[in-house]
């Protein structure tokens, strides 16, 4: 018999709850879905009770029984307890974010220009994920982070990201100054969003080329070292009071421009 005197668990105490990466979460309908899509390999899924015979869930229900993805059916206390508010009953939970070298962007296949855009430690990943969904549906060739001081693809960023991190390749590095040289030694020209003295205006800058768009961190802008590795910096026009645009809407124009130069010539 065992005679090992069993300690009572202490009221109001809890074993700690598993540890979730949450970089590897997709949550809501049209992330999870354009992740089905591109064909991500997601481990689940877990539903909302309620919206097992949703007609807005029926072809993302069938995507992921095509690819055996389990799907489990949960109640509102698991979505209760998500730390993310816009779920929309829908969340998936992936392998880790699939980054590529710079060296694989530099080499990827393209048609016309290529057109990359480096984010210098930009910590928003509404921001983030904002310009990821822009670029994409810009033609972007790839898109640059660095390794810290910078969000990350993680489940904020994806879900601002509207389903295009699973269509647009993402470059991570250590060092955006080096990376801007090895572009440079790859023939692609360096343009940095900037304000100030030194700068060519938006409607003067050359975006015809193989180019790299810079984006710095919002209210700081570029890092001045970053803005003196690159071949020219461009402002964006300015016409009321306010001083700097969102980073995100700065690299919409930026790309935007691009397009526009482009289909021109």
């Amino acid at each position: 018999m065992d005679r090992r005197r069993r300690i009572a668990p202490q009221r109001g105490h809890r074993p700690p709850a598993p540890r979730v990466d949450l970089d590897d979460v997709i949550y809501g309908i049209h992330a999870v879905n354009e992740a089905l899509v591109a064909g991500e390999p997601l481990r689940r899924i877990h539903v909302g009770d309620e919206r097992k015979n949703d007609p807005a869930l029926r072809n993302l229900l069938e995507r992921a029984r095509s690819a055996e993805i389990a799907v489990r059916f949960e109640n509102r206390t698991f979505f209760a307890n998500f730390p993310y508010k816009a779920h929309q009953s829908v969340v998936a939970y992936g392998a880790p974010f699939d980054y590529i070298t710079l060296e694989e962007a530099i080499a990827l296949p393209r048609e016309g220009p290529a057109l990359f855009v480096l984010l210098d430690h930009v910590t928003d990943p509404h921001n983030v994920g904002a310009i990821i969904r822009t670029t994409e549906a810009a033609g972007g060739t790839a898109l640059v982070l660095p390794e810290r001081r910078s969000a990350g693809v993680n489940a904020t960023v994806r879900k601002a990201a509207a389903g295009a991190t699973a269509h647009l390749p993402i470059a991570r590095v250590a060092n955006i100054s080096q990376a801007i040289r090895t572009l440079k030694k790859a023939g692609i020209w360096v343009a940095g969003a900037a304000l100030g003295e030194g700068t060519v205006p938006l409607g003067e800058a050359d975006f015809t080329r193989d180019l790299a768009i810079v984006i710095g961190a919002e209210g700081e802008g570029i890092a001045p070292l970053v803005g003196r590795d690159c071949d020219y910096r461009v402002a964006i026009p300015m016409f009321g009071k306010t001083q700097s645009l969102n980073a995100s809407v700065a690299a919409a124009i930026l790309l935007y421009e691009a397009i526009r130069q482009r289909r021109a010539g």
